[in-house]
């Protein structure tokens, strides 16, 4: 068994490469295979840099293959991971963020119900610890954090209600699933609505995903964050809205296909692997 990480990079030099280091070294459930796809969106930050090194670092050794997109402009974190998904060759996808607001000692408890064959979706809920709604709190701005949690209210209430299911954390970064749960299935949302587009197309096709609790610690905005409340929080109630209108159950439509882009794709690893559009 393979599982895939997918790891979106944009402007991240202050935490990809400790994040990077952790993914290598945490150990999978049942000593799965794992293989690594960075998708670096052209950071200005030195982040491509730090991607680089880490690759050629880690290049034919170790417990991973590890794939390099490189990306001739940001088009959008949901660009980035639906070009990851159509590069993935594992049995099992896991979406992983290049910050360290979500802690990979977590894998174990995300994969372990897939592996084991008792779910094919798992959603890691971080309103499962301590602070439960309050998973946002900033040292200097509370306020921002407040209308933070509030609006991640917001999102839940709605995605529930549209989907007609009872999620704890929709807007959870940690989605991991078998790769089959995407056939007949495509995508079109280039930013964070992608995360509702991913969520929602998996269950109208019939897949419930279980919740497991995963650690968190909220970034703030001088630290890099980079979702826009109005901007963002805008294009993900319309994409809740729009998907949970207009999608059908059980959709199976044309097949996923990378995202339309021109990027440079380096392969590192036991197997050469690269493409050009």
């Amino acid at each position: 068994m393979k599982v895939s990480i997918i790891i979106a990079v944009y402007n991240e030099a202050g935490t990809v490469r400790t994040l990077l280091e952790q993914v290598w070294a945490q150990p999978l459930p049942q000593a799965a295979a794992r293989e690594i796809i960075i998708i670096e969106s052209n950071s200005t930050d030195g982040s491509r840099e730090i991607v680089a090194e880490f690759a050629a670092r880690h290049a034919g050794a170790g417990p991973a293959r590890i794939r390099v997109i490189h990306q001739d402009r940001p088009y959008g974190k949901g660009h980035a991971i639906r070009a990851g998904l159509a590069a993935a060759s594992g049995d099992i996808r896991l979406i992983q963020d290049a910050d360290l607001e979500y802690d990979v000692a977590d894998y174990p408890a995300l994969l372990g119900p897939i592996v084991e064959g008792r779910a094919a979706f798992v959603l890691g809920n971080r309103h499962a610890g301590p602070g439960h709604w309050e998973i946002r709190q900033f040292a200097r701005n509370s306020l921002l954090a407040r209308l933070l949690n509030m609006g991640g209210i917001v999102f839940r209430v709605l995605f529930n209600a549209m989907f007609n299911c009872r999620l704890a954390d929709p807007t959870t970064m940690y989605k991991v699933f078998r790769a089959e749960c995407l056939e007949g299935l495509s995508f079109t949302c280039d930013r964070f609505d992608f995360d509702f587009e991913l969520l929602g197309k998996l269950i109208r096709a019939g897949f419930t995903p279980l919740e497991v609790p995963v650690s968190y610690k909220a970034r703030s905005f001088d630290e890099g964050k980079k979702i826009r409340i109005v901007r963002d929080g805008a294009r993900g109630v319309f994409a809740i809205l729009r998907l949970g209108l207009m999608i059908p159950r059980r959709e199976r439509s044309a097949p996923a296909a990378a995202p339309p882009q021109q990027v440079h794709t380096d392969a590192i690893g036991p197997a050469s692997w690269s493409t050009r559009k």
